[in-house]
C-alpha cells in the first residue's frame, strides 16, 4: 500500500501557552493565552534538521528525542507513513518547566504540522483524533485542549477518549502572569499530591470549578471566590514557597490568583483596570506580563506573516 503524498511548501504553525486547572479545575480546566510559539516544517529529501531559537534553544536537543520530533512522528505514523526527510525551525516564546504548557505546545505544534504538511491531512486526522493523539502523547488533556481549540476548556476522558468543549471567555478578564527564573517539574508537583483527600475538600473544589465555568464566561465578580481550590495547590506548595506566597498575597487583596498548571508560574484573572496595577506584585523573584486571551488555538498560518 503507498504511503502518504507530502506538500513541497513548508508549513508555518502558531500555537498558544496554556495554563491548566485555574484552580478548581484541576486536571479539566484550561486556559489559551496570547503568547505564542512558532514552528516551521518542511519535508526534505533525508535526514533531519532542527533548529531553534529563543526558550530552550541552549538546551533542547536537536535530533528525535525532541519532542516536538517525537510529535510529528507519531502524527506522521496515524496519517500512514513517514516523510523521507524533515526540516523543522522552532522559534518559542513560551517559558520551559513553568506552568505554561510548553510540552503540550511542543506536542500540539507537531501533529497540527505533520497533518498541514501531508496532503489530505485533515480528512485521515480530524481535530478529535488530533485531540486524542495529544492527549495520547501528553498523558491527560486538560492542556493540549486548550491549545489545540483556544478559548476556556473542559476536557475530560471518555470510554478512554480525551474530549473537550470550548467556551468564549468574558471580554473583561484580563491575564497577568508571574513567572519565576526557577522551574519546577510536572513530576516533581505531581508526586506531591496525596493519594486521598478529605471529601468536605472534595466538595468544595467540585462547588467552585462549576461556578468557575460562570464566573470565567459570563460573571468575572465570582473569580475570586470560583478560583478557590483545595485539592492540589496547597500540597504543592513546598514546591514552590515563593509563588504560594504570592498567590496568598494576591488573594488577600481580592485578586483572583492561582497557580499556573503544575508551577511555578502565578496566574491572576482581573480586569483591564487592574492589569498595570498588578505589575508591581513581581517583586524580584518573578518577570510579570499582561497577556491576551488567545481564541484560536493552534493555528496554520502563511509563512510571511
Amino acid at each position: 500500500m503507498a504511503g502518504p503524498a507530502f506538500r513541497a511548501a513548508a508549513v508555518r504553525v502558531r500555537v498558544p501557552a496554556t495554563s491548566a486547572n485555574l484552580g478548581p479545575g484541576f486536571d479539566a480546566f484550561g486556559l489559551a493565552l496570547g503568547l505564542y510559539d512558532d514552528v516551521v516544517v518542511r519535508v526534505a529529501e533525508s535526514g533531519l534538521s532542527v533548529d531553534i531559537a529563543g526558550e530552550g534553544a541552549d538546551t533542547l536537543p536537536r535530533d528525535e528525542r525532541h519532542l516536538l520530533v517525537r510529535s510529528l512522528r507519531a502524527a506522521f505514523d496515524r496519517l500512514g507513513g513517514q516523510p523521507r526527510g524533515l526540516e523543522v525551525v522552532c522559534a518559542n516564546r513560551i517559558p520551559h518547566g513553568r506552568g505554561l504548557g510548553s510540552s503540550s505546545a511542543a506536542i500540539c505544534a507537531g501533529i497540527v504540522a505533520a497533518r498541514a504538511v501531508t496532503i489530505g491531512g485533515a480528512s485521515a486526522l480530524d481535530d478529535d483524533a488530533l485531540l486524542a493523539l495529544a492527549s495520547e502523547l501528553e498523558g491527560h488533556p486538560d492542556n493540549v485542549a486548550a491549545c489545540l481549540r483556544g478559548k476556556f476548556t473542559v476536557a475530560w476522558t471518555e470510554d478512554g477518549t480525551a474530549r473537550t468543549i470550548a467556551l468564549d471567555p468574558s471580554d473583561r478578564v484580563v491575564p497577568v502572569v508571574f513567572v519565576p527564573s526557577t522551574e519546577v517539574l510536572t513530576e516533581t508537583a505531581r508526586g506531591l499530591l496525596p493519594k486521598t483527600v478529605p471529601l468536605a475538600d472534595a466538595a468544595v473544589n467540585a462547588g467552585r470549578a462549576a461556578l468557575l465555568v460562570e464566573a470565567l464566561t459570563r460573571r468575572p465578580e465570582l473569580l475570586l471566590t470560583a478560583t478557590e481550590d483545595r485539592l492540589h495547590q496547597d500540597y504543592r506548595a513546598s514546591a514552590m514557597p515563593d509563588s504560594a506566597a504570592l498567590v496568598a498575597a494576591l488573594r488577600a487583596e481580592g485578586v483572583p490568583a492561582v497557580i499556573s498548571g503544575a508551577g511555578p508560574t502565578v496566574l491572576a484573572l482581573t480586569d483591564e483596570a487592574g492589569a498595570e496595577k498588578l505589575l508591581s506584585f513581581a517583586g524580584p523573584q518573578f518577570a510579570a506580563h499582561r497577556l491576551e486571551l488567545d481564541r484560536t488555538g493552534a493555528t496554520v498560518l502563511p509563512l510571511d506573516m
